[in-house]
């Protein structure tokens, strides 16, 4: 062995055992913030929609606010393939085709897009609740979370929590509307985003 190769066997023997300390570490909980109704969020995921024999997917970045949502959707090399924002007065929508704009946030994404993102329950639905706005179905967990949930003729199936506690917010999710079956992955969260 050379001199060079015997001085970097520490070094890699050190970065080795950080690494595996790191993999080890607990995972940190994410928990449904208190004040369901004001919260502000915003989430980073991936999103994946089977319509009308078509599949799309694209990386997600939403921030949603009491009055308005911004829904960033990403190409696979981290470009940015579509911008959503609503407000209380209307909703645009700009790609690589254009600028477009409807009285919602719905039915612009299914004009343009062919799909929509159901905003008017979505918001509620990620943190693990029922929109408060409309009668729902709910089936829970052995430890009282949400497992399906039929609502806005939505039938939601939380697949998994961010943990085991009862206050977790769901990391899985896949909703079901006619002949549209969505997928949706959450992977990180953040609370009260500018």
């Amino acid at each position: 062995m050379s001199l060079h190769f015997v001085r970097l066997i520490p070094i890699f023997l050190a970065v080795l055992l950080s690494s595996c300390a790191l993999l080890s570490s607990k995972p940190v909980q994410v928990l449904r913030p208190s004040q369901l109704k004001s919260a502000s969020f915003a989430l980073n995921g991936r999103i994946s929609i089977d319509h009308q024999g078509k599949h799309h997917s694209a990386g997600l970045r939403w921030t949603h606010h009491p009055r308005s949502d911004e829904i960033l959707l990403f190409a696979p090399l981290g470009q940015t393939a579509a911008r959503v924002y609503r407000d209380a007065e209307k909703a645009t929508l700009d790609d690589s085709g254009g600028h477009y704009q409807a009285a919602d946030a719905e039915t612009l994404m299914e004009q343009v897009l062919g799909w929509h993102f159901p905003l008017s329950g979505l918001h509620q639905w990620v943190l693990g609740i029922p929109d408060s706005g409309d009668a729902a179905l709910v089936e829970r967990d052995d430890i009282g979370r949400i497992s399906v949930l039929q609502q806005s003729g939505w039938e939601v199936h939380f697949l998994r929590y961010a943990d085991t506690s009862p206050d977790s917010l769901p990391s899985r999710m896949q909703l079901n509307h006619e002949d549209m079956q969505m997928r949706l992955l959450i992977d990180e969260w953040d609370w009260n985003p500018k």
